[in-house]
């Protein structure tokens, strides 16, 4: 059972992700972050990797990518620098960007460095259901890496069901179909969204994600869910003064 199961076996509500973009604000950041996050209480980590056209984010976190790019990131060199990864982090920490550079990679030798670092899970939202189940679930599961399956308001029951199937760590739960950096509109409407998905008792648990950025934004999530992710709020976080030692304060911002 690998830590992101064990995570929500432990953990029933408001479980707290944070996502970073690997090589901001300086190539070599990665590391730190993640334990200073997890020493902050953050339940679990995402780090993406920059790509050079993000067609899902909003303006902060295509800016972080860009500027990651420009500081020198890729794949390879983000792997390397997370080699020491579980020396210092022992929370589940989950790997999130776009095909194109897995593709590059080789999916199987990007599966093999996930596992042999001890990365728990991938979410590559452009990466199709259908192309994941009949190419390359293989690859995942032999290397216990969780491919983390995106649910958007539109997502019909019938898909929801097979990305039910299909998973084995979480179900993400787009809030709206913005790009990331969006407030989270609370309205009916996002309520009997949220609701739909909770009265099908998948056998997942289910995270929000997009427009999550203060206290009120995850309560509202947690209401329906197992808890919230937090990215563009955070990466703006990164460039204040200090921003390193004053994690603990932006998680309780978060979750009191």
């Amino acid at each position: 059972m690998n830590r992101i199961k064990q995570l929500f076996e432990r953990k029933k509500e408001r479980v707290l992700s944070i996502y970073f973009t690997a090589g901001y604000p300086e190539l070599d950041s990665a590391l730190d972050i993640a334990e200073a996050l997890e020493k902050a209480g953050a339940n679990f980590i995402e780090i993406g990797f920059p790509y050079s056209d993000p067609l899902a984010d909003g303006p902060v976190i295509q800016n972080s990518s860009l500027v990651a790019l420009n500081n020198g990131m890729t794949l390879e060199i983000l792997f390397k620098q997370l080699k020491d990864l579980r020396n210092r982090v022992s929370i589940p920490l989950l790997l999130m960007g776009y095909f194109n550079p897995v593709l590059q990679y080789g999916v199987e030798n990007f599966c093999k460095a996930c596992a042999d670092i001890g990365v728990d899970g991938v979410i590559i939202p452009d990466l199709p259901m259908y192309e994941y189940e009949e190419m390359y679930k293989d690859c995942f599961l032999k290397n216990n890496i969780s491919n983390i399956l995106l649910v958007t308001p539109q997502t019909s029951d019938e898909r929801i069901r097979k990305i039910d199937e299909l998973s084995n760590g979480f179900i993400y739960l787009l809030s709206s179909s913005s790009t990331t950096g969006k407030n989270l509109t609370v309205s009916a409407e996002t309520d009997a969204y949220f609701s739909r998905i909770q009265n099908m008792h998948l056998k997942n648990p289910t995270m929000i994600g997009f427009g999550i950025s203060d206290r009120t934004s995850f309560d509202k999530a947690s209401q329906f869910t197992s808890g919230a992710i937090v990215g563009s709020a955070f990466v703006k976080f990164l460039d204040t003064p200090n921003a390193l030692e004053n994690f603990p304060g932006f998680i309780k911002s978060i979750r009191a």
